[in-house]
């Protein structure tokens, strides 16, 4: 650390230098000032920590330099050494942020008391500055994310995202040309990162970044609308496509995966550089092996799901597992060879199917989500496992056959029958309304109506009915604690099976308990 002493006294500057303990408070170098113009020269050029300053001294007084360290914005701590009890001063002093005021003449431990404070109340504050430092540059790539996908999505630019942008990059977002391209990180997340998604965005937009910043040529941000989405801004539009194929060989050499990244038209506008970009990358060929795509071949109309829905529906109704495997593989095949098999034509097969789906179970009286699954259909290297994608939605079909199966035979049998068997069977269990639908893949709403129809009495009813009366064959025998009995039949608090036995029964469990004693009693007699 080091140190300045201002004062147009040599002696006072020579004795603030012997009474104060430098080494102790880690300042290695104090230097001499013997007006504010030389301190000023010297503080400019040395950036000392701490400062010490007479008040009154020829061409530049210490009221004047104090303003200037101010204004300048200079984090050093400033110490007053005056000869004056002037009140003015002190004001003067109390206004430009000095730290203390000491006067002459000084007892060495107040100046070390005050030197040490000083020292502390600085590197306190460095440190809080580089904590807020350290903080700023976490936040700041999330701040960068947030902005530019927000600009991807609408025409109008802020004139402070406009600012900002300018400031960070020297480059606008208005007027420069600019192309961007897109790419997933999903076929690198499971192999190389072993399914951790922020690890695998991190990563990959490090490497993107550190290559775009020594090219300078635009700047790699996380799609904030789209989980797995990497994009890419480019200023530099010269032979883009070739520099990002030079792009992807570097994440290969890292990664062993190959991405495919699919880059749009230029222009100046942002959200239309993203729109040309996002459309080739849900219709590029899955199947394909280039690095780079920048345009879309049409082929002929692919065929659609609901093409084929009356001979499926027929099939699936059937319980025909070969027959049905064969014409999904079928349909999956030319829709391969029409237009290869793209984002956009999965996204659509997943949609067409699930409203199929639905209605069919429609037909039967019975609404059933159907689950999101995760599917991965990339190898280790980047590729598309066409195979797996295939066997994926053969699969759907068949677990649709053995839905319809299983809500036949339950048709066929008297289902609330069914569900009063699981009910006396799991009465100790926690059974909420859509586990059972789900079991006997009924709606909530139908089980519930038909249940009551048939019974008198709604299914919570129904289950307390039958812990009560699983209670009573319990409490018959007096060594079973009360506890242990509400435990047995599915009650975790005691209080509140007392209270739901009494008011099926009109006794607590120990008064009848002790009534049952009672009447044995009687008999024996």
């Amino acid at each position: 650390m080091k140190a300045i002493i201002v004062d147009d006294e040599k002696h006072v500057r020579e004795g603030l230098i012997l009474l104060a303990d430098w080494a102790v408070h880690g300042i290695d170098t104090v230097m001499e000032a013997e007006d504010g113009e030389e301190a000023v020269e010297l503080i400019q050029k040395h950036r000392p920590e701490i400062i010490f300053t007479d008040m009154r001294m020829p061409k530049r007084d210490g009221i004047s330099l104090l303003k200037w360290i101010h204004t300048a914005g200079i984090r050093s701590k400033t110490i007053v050494v005056s000869g004056h009890d002037d009140f003015e001063l002190m004001r003067n002093a109390i206004h430009y942020k000095s730290f203390d005021y000491l006067l002459k003449p000084i007892e060495p431990d107040i100046l070390n008391e005050t030197l040490e404070r000083a020292v502390k109340e600085w590197r306190d504050h460095r440190r809080s500055e580089a904590e807020e430092k350290q903080a700023m540059n976490e936040v700041k790539p999330r701040y960068w994310d947030h902005l530019l996908s927000t600009l991807c999505r609408q025409s109008f630019v802020p004139p402070s995202a406009e600012k900002e942008f300018l400031k960070e990059h020297g480059r606008s977002l208005v007027d420069c040309e600019k192309r961007i391209a897109i790419f997933s990180v999903k076929p690198m997340m499971r192999h190389v990162f072993q399914g951790d998604l922020e690890l695998t965005v991190f990563t990959v937009m490090n490497i993107c970044n550190e290559w775009l910043r020594s090219k300078d040529i635009g700047v790699c941000f996380r799609h904030t609308h789209s989980d797995d989405e990497i994009a890419i801004l480019l200023w530099d539009i010269d032979d883009a496509e070739s520099r990002l194929r030079q792009l992807t060989e570097r994440i290969y050499q890292y990664s062993s995966v190959q991405i495919t990244m699919a880059i749009g038209t230029i222009s100046t506008r942002m959200h239309e550089a993203y729109q040309a970009a996002l459309a080739i990358h849900y219709g590029k060929d899955l199947t394909g092996k280039a690095a780079v795509v920048s345009k879309i071949e049409r082929k002929s109309e692919p065929p659609h799901l609901f093409d084929y829905a009356a001979e499926l529906k027929l099939l699936v109704q059937a319980g025909d597992k070969d027959k049905l495997s064969s014409k999904v593989l079928m349909i999956m095949d030319a829709l391969s060879k029409k237009e290869g098999l793209t984002l956009a034509r999965l996204k659509e097969w997943d949609d067409q199917f699930s409203l199929l789906r639905s209605n069919w179970l429609k037909e039967y009286g019975i609404s059933l989500e159907r689950k999101p699954v995760e599917s991965d259909y990339w190898g280790r290297d980047g590729s598309f496992l066409v195979d797996r994608f295939k066997e994926d939605k053969r699969k759907d079909f068949l677990e649709l056959i053995d839905c319809l199966s299983n809500i036949r035979y339950q048709k066929e049998k008297n289902p609330m029958q069914e569900v009063e068997q699981f009910l006396m069977k799991h009465y100790v269990e926690e059974v909420s309304l859509q586990e059972i639908a789900d079991r006997f893949y009924l709606s909530r709403e139908y089980i519930s109506r038909r249940f009551k129809q048939e019974y008198g009495v709604t299914i919570t009813d129904y289950l307390t009915s039958v812990r009560v009366e699983k209670a009573k064959q319990l409490l018959s025998n007096p060594y079973v604690k009360i506890y242990q009995v509400a435990h047995d039949v599915g009650f975790q608090n005691e209080k509140y099976f007392s209270k739901v036995f009494k008011k099926h029964t009109g006794e607590t469990p120990a008064q009848f308990r002790q009534s049952l004693a009672q009447r044995q009693m009687e008999g024996i007699e």
